[in-house]
């Protein structure tokens, strides 16, 4: 399985022809996702796709530059498989545990975002310092107990310093918001790649206040 993000021309037909094209080497189509569209009349999309036995990564690449206009931004193996309907899967697990809503995000957020790992972190007060309250299981811990981030107003994509890159955040795309408070914040991240593009920190906004209303709606009950 490969996640393949290609830049192509918006306009009615390109995903097809790519679709296409990739077709033609064996590949099977398992997701395709509109990331996002730009401004100067391109759309950035994501293609999960299963190769048969024997099949070559940089088949998918030549097969997607052989439509004019698309270019590949991205390749790698995708081992959490394909599904369109992560977000509402998501949505679904909150309000199923709503009392556990953030930490029910926290764990669902890399497969939402094809992420490699999550966590919550709270940066406490003059008594306590910043801790990671929930986290999934490769997550990497904060460096000396810091949080660079907060307080945190909106999602935004996160800026690593060198020296977080001996403790386990070299090579990470990063992206932060928050969770009710400013100096609570869920985190996603993903070695090497590719970047969190805007549209992904909206749906990362849109989660986290989702998950702070089912927590609402919950206590009121």
């Amino acid at each position: 399985m490969y996640l393949v993000r290609v830049v192509l021309p918006d306009e009615p037909g390109a995903l097809g022809t790519v679709a296409s094209a990739l077709g033609k080497t064996g590949a099977d189509i398992v997701a395709v996702d509109v990331m996002g569209r730009e401004d100067d009349g391109t759309a950035v999309d994501d293609f999960v796709v299963e190769l048969p036995l024997g099949g070559r990564a940089d088949a998918l690449v030549s097969a997607c530059h052989s439509v004019p206009g698309v270019r590949v931004v991205w390749l790698s193996r995708y081992a959490a498989g394909g599904n369109l309907r992560h977000d509402l899967e998501a949505i679904e697990a909150m309000t199923e545990e709503p009392n556990d809503a953030e930490r029910v995000l926290v764990h669902q957020a890399p497969t939402v975002f094809r992420a490699d790992w999550a966590f919550l972190v709270h940066a406490g007060d003059g008594t306590e310092g910043t801790q990671i309250v929930h986290a999934t299981r490769t997550a990497p811990r904060l460096p000396a107990g810091e949080a660079f981030w907060f307080p945190l107003r909106s999602a935004r994509r996160l800026s690593i310093p060198a020296e977080w890159e001996g403790h386990g955040w070299r090579y990470v795309a990063a992206a932060a918001v928050p969770l009710g408070q400013p100096c609570r914040a869920l985190v996603v991240g993903r070695y090497g790649g590719p970047d969190i593009l805007d549209s992904e920190l909206a749906r990362l906004a849109y989660l986290a206040a989702l998950s702070q209303s089912v927590m609402a709606l919950s206590s009121e009950e």
